[in-house]
């Protein structure tokens, strides 16, 4: 009963409760804590949730062509929604760390809630096979998916980071092209992205100038977060 008494919260949040519950405990478990950590358990849980997010929207929207069904699976498997999920399952309390891990506060953080979350689909797969994680990949992510418009763009790198910044009365990025390289055909550009609360500039590259920023963008905000 210690168990199930310790992960009751997260039971009832996922609809699921597991028959071997040491692959739950493996799937909570980083790199940082122990050599039997969830990183494979990471691996199998994303191919699973790729593959059932993507039969999902193919039945769902059967006249929307690939490159925004593409867009919207990739909406929902992100590392902001698998953190999202994290946080509303309490997944963070219950994650087993290293000290250092522990001290900088990696159970708030975003990139491993993520990697937990994909971790117990890994699991519960292999504690009762692909119906009960389709079930509960279907019940944990129906309003997100009922919330989709095949229409809508989301919002790119650079305005997200925009927003992030704004949000916590930070000065806004500046960006700088560091080099260009290769043809005019062909041509390769290096940018560097600024933000008061780095200390480093990030910097990317793209087959242009808008797609080195908005890497640069992207990059910075994915260090943002691992120092929130």
């Amino acid at each position: 009963m210690q168990g199930i008494d310790k992960y009751l919260r997260l039971y009832k949040a996922i609809g699921y409760t597991f028959n071997n519950e040491a692959l739950l405990e493996q799937a909570l478990t980083h790199r940082s804590a122990a050599k039997q950590h969830n990183e494979r358990l990471e691996f199998l849980g994303d191919a699973i949730l790729g593959m059932i997010i993507g039969e999902t929207l193919f039945k769902r929207f059967p006249t929307v062509p690939e490159g925004k069904l593409t867009r919207m699976r990739s909406t929902l498997v992100k590392g902001d929604t698998l953190a999202e999920l994290a946080k509303e399952a309490s997944v963070g309390e219950l994650l087993n760390l290293g000290p250092g891990e522990l001290k900088s506060g990696g159970h708030r953080r975003s990139s491993i809630l993520a990697d937990a979350v994909e971790a117990i689909l890994g699991a519960i797969y292999l504690d009762s096979g692909m119906d009960e994680v389709r079930g509960v990949i279907d019940r944990l992510w129906e309003s997100r998916i009922n919330q989709l418009d095949p229409n809508a763009h989301p919002k790119d790198s650079k305005t997200r980071l925009q927003e992030f910044l704004q949000g916590r009365k930070q000065a806004l990025p500046t960006y700088e092209v560091l080099s260009i390289s290769g043809k005019d055909h062909a041509q390769t550009f290096e940018v560097c992205c600024k933000v008061e609360s780095l200390p480093d500039a990030v910097v990317a590259s793209g087959n242009s100038r808008r797609k080195a920023e908005q890497e640069a963008a992207r990059l910075t905000l994915e260090k943002l977060d691992d120092n929130a």
